[in-house]
């Protein structure tokens, strides 16, 4: 399986978020999964694609040449496929991917997280996000979207779309199922 993680590329955020994202990466490149992320070579993205590569497993970096350029292109990318924005990098991640996984991000997490629950939504395909909600990280996003759909905002629950996961176990429980 081909797993995308949507991630931190901040180094300065909760010790704690790296060392359940090498976990998640381990287990990753254990099962014989294929990590496909981002690129870059700091924060999560830089941890969960050393966590893979250094347990066996192969990573494929989708990068923008902007980051190539600048010199911040991760050493563990196995495969690089190199695009020209940010719109691009999705759409090339949502092709080579299965399922996605958000870590605690940013903005481009939060885009990367609903464009591809938005696609989901209408129709172009039926992969799932799934929340690693890490000590909470995603408790108030998890909120907002219970209000969106209390109020009658989404067509069918979010959580059609979007998964919360808790730790690895809730995660390897739902990959096995789907």
């Amino acid at each position: 399986m081909k797993i995308c993680i949507f991630c931190s590329a901040n180094d300065h955020i909760d010790p704690d978020f790296f060392l359940m994202t090498e976990e998640l990466g381990q287990w990753a490149a254990r099962e014989g999964h294929t990590i496909v992320y981002g690129g870059v070579n700091c924060g999560l993205m830089e941890c969960v694609a050393k966590a893979a590569h250094e347990t066996g497993g192969k990573t494929i970096g989708v990068i923008p040449r902007i980051v190539e350029q600048g010199g911040r292109m991760s050493e563990y990318v196995d495969e690089d496929i190199l695009c020209d924005n940010l719109s691009d990098r999705k759409q090339l991640m949502e092709a080579q991917s299965d399922v996605f996984i958000a870590l605690p991000g940013g903005i481009g997490t939060i885009d990367e997280i609903f464009t591809i629950a938005a696609s989901a939504t209408i129709g172009y395909h039926e992969k799932c996000v799934i929340l690693y909600n890490m000590k909470g990280f995603w408790d108030q996003l998890i909120a907002t979207l219970d209000e969106l759909q209390a109020k009658g905002l989404t067509r069918r629950p979010w959580r059609t779309y979007i998964e919360v996961a808790n730790n690895l176990d809730e995660i390897k429980d739902f990959l096995a199922k789907g």
